[in-house]
Order: C-alpha cells, then sequence, then structure tokens
C-alpha cells in the first residue's frame, strides 16, 4: 500500500474505532525482498487478492468492504471482481479516498 493510501486508511481506522464497529483489516500487501514467498504462504492460509483493505461487519449479517484509494488510485480488476462477487452476495463495497467518504457511508448504512 502506497504511503498515501496507510495514512489514509489509518484515518478511517480510527473513526471506525470511535464508533465502536467490528472490523477487522485485510493483510492484501506483502513487501520486503522475500514478497514472493510471503504471498504464496499467505495465498495458502486465504488470501484473496482483490480483497478489499477494512472489513466492517454491520447489523444484519452484511458486511461493509473498504478498498482504501489515493485521490487519483484506481482499482486493479481483482478488486473490481471481489467487489461484484461481494455484491452478489449481499454485501456492500466502496472505494474510499478520505475518512470523510467512510463517515457518509457509515450514516447510510447504519
Amino acid at each position: 500500500m502506497k504511503s498515501t493510501e496507510a495514512k489514509i486508511q489509518t484515518e478511517i481506522v480510527k473513526y471506525i474505532q470511535t464508533e465502536k464497529l467490528l472490523f477487522c483489516s485485510v493483510p492484501n500487501e506483502a513487501a520486503g525482498k522475500d514478497a514472493a514467498i510471503r504471498m504464496s504462504k499467505l495465498k495458502t492460509m486465504g488470501l484473496k487478492s482483490g480483497a478489499p483493505d477494512l472489513l466492517v461487519f454491520l447489523p444484519g449479517g452484511r458486511t461493509l468492504g473498504l478498498e482504501v484509494k489515493s485521490p487519483t488510485g484506481a482499482q486493479s480488476p481483482a478488486q473490481i471482481d471481489f467487489a461484484l462477487k461481494m455484491a452478489e452476495r449481499g454485501h456492500l463495497y466502496f472505494v474510499v479516498r478520505s475518512v470523510d467518504d467512510v463517515k457518509k457511508i457509515v450514516e447510510r448504512v447504519r
């Protein structure tokens, strides 16, 4: 994750915590000199390409997927595919670029 996206995600996590929502982060990036080995191991443990950066578990069994992007960032084909699969199963998925985006979404879905 780019540093801009990491900063935005950190702000979003702080907000989600203040709202006392149940959530988790999906560790879907691998870095470092042994990235290929690490990514291979994570995939065998259930990591899915395109999974959103954050999953928020809403009342009624719905899940909210939040894909954090910089102001100019774009979804990868795997992220678009994952978003469609979440929607097919009745879950929500949004690309967010700021904590304000998340605040608006949370107000709508609560």
